[in-house]
């Protein structure tokens, strides 16, 4: 590659953002470098800047500049409902939807055999936790409705099975706007276990 080791090391570091590869990387790398004030100046300081204030919210795992996160903070939402998701992206997915007014808790991943995720590398336990001692009444599993989703679901819905609080799913089945035609049979055999 043409360029110093400064331009390398930074093709190298954008290239392991998620959907760059190198040839994306080197084009956002040029791209950052010809419009070095107007662009690359100030997204470096929002990146230090965010690196040094962003952390995750003790109580539900979300990223946010103060502790509770800003979520947790707001009396407007239900606190009697948690709604249980495997990283803040889904998080941020939910409320982008503005379906859920609870509260959330990020279980930090999903369990994997193959990639060597066990219960206590997740935020289970506190979960468990949570629910007597925040007097919640539901707990909404929000979790990929793959393999891992649906082994973290059922281990989580057994680990809250001692608390009784209620433990529901999102359902699964035919999205809007789906054509029967170009559904799997899994989404279609949910859809109709799940009908109403």
């Amino acid at each position: 590659m043409a360029g110093g080791p400064e331009i390398e090391r930074l093709v190298l570091l954008l290239s392991k953002l998620p959907g760059l590869g190198p040839r994306s990387a080197r084009r956002a790398a040029l791209f950052l470098l010809k419009r070095r004030a107007l662009v690359m100046e100030p997204l470096a300081a929002a990146m230090a800047d965010a690196a040094a204030k962003v952390r995750p919210c003790s109580r539900c795992g979300n990223l946010d500049t103060i502790d509770l996160c800003s979520l947790c903070a707001d009396s407007r939402r239900d606190g009697s409902i948690i709604c249980v998701v495997a990283d803040v992206a889904d998080l941020w997915a939910m409320e982008r939807s503005g379906a859920f007014r609870g509260q959330y808790h990020v279980l930090g991943g999903l369990l994997s055999a193959l990639d060597g995720v066990r219960p206590e590398d997740l935020s289970i336990g506190r979960l468990a936790a949570r629910v007597p001692d925040e007097a919640v009444e539901e707990v909404v599993l929000a979790l990929n409705a793959t393999v891992d989703g649906q082994t973290t679901a059922h281990y989580v819905a057994e680990r809250l099975e001692p608390t009784g609080v209620r433990v529901s799913r999102l359902a699964h089945g035919v999205p809007v706007g789906g054509e029967l035609d170009y559904l799997d049979e899994g989404t279609l055999a949910a859809a109709l276990k799940a009908r109403r």
